[in-house]
């Protein structure tokens, strides 16, 4: 759900549970610069109501599979080989636990963020950085 009460975009997004994997239904903040080009979508399309934003070839709700596909030939065409549809996911966890300082959060907010029932499958995504663990032993 994007939209609020009134039929305008929200400033969250809300993944029920009946989409989400795993039953993990939560509301996740929506990005201003997101929530901008979902606004400029919104008003092109007519300001609709109901039904689906990002729409399949055939004007329906896209699939999990359809969304793979999508994501697989844009990376194809802008050159990045090995990226998939669950890299954006895996960058967007891993960038928000390196974060966390600068916010007063904790791995429990980005386990909440990504819909995760554990902590574990959460901290499962998050890719070290050598750089940075250089860094980090510098400081103590």
């Amino acid at each position: 759900m994007l939209g609020d009460a009134g039929g305008n975009i929200a400033d969250s997004i809300e993944v029920s549970r009946s989409i989400a994997k795993m039953g993990s239904g939560r509301r996740v903040p929506c990005h201003a610069e997101l929530r901008a080009a979902l606004v400029r979508l919104h008003v092109e399309l007519g300001c609709p109501r109901h039904g689906p934003v990002c729409r399949s070839e055939s004007g329906d709700h896209m699939t999990a599979k359809s969304v793979v596909n999508w994501f697989a030939v844009q990376f194809r065409q802008i050159g990045m080989d090995g990226c998939s549809s669950h890299s954006g996911r895996r960058t967007m966890i891993t960038l928000a636990a390196r974060s966390l300082a600068q916010v007063g959060g904790s791995l429990r907010d980005v386990q909440e963020l990504a819909g995760h029932k554990n902590l574990a499958t959460t901290e499962r995504y998050i890719q070290g950085d050598r750089v940075i663990q250089r860094r980090l032993i510098e400081l103590v």
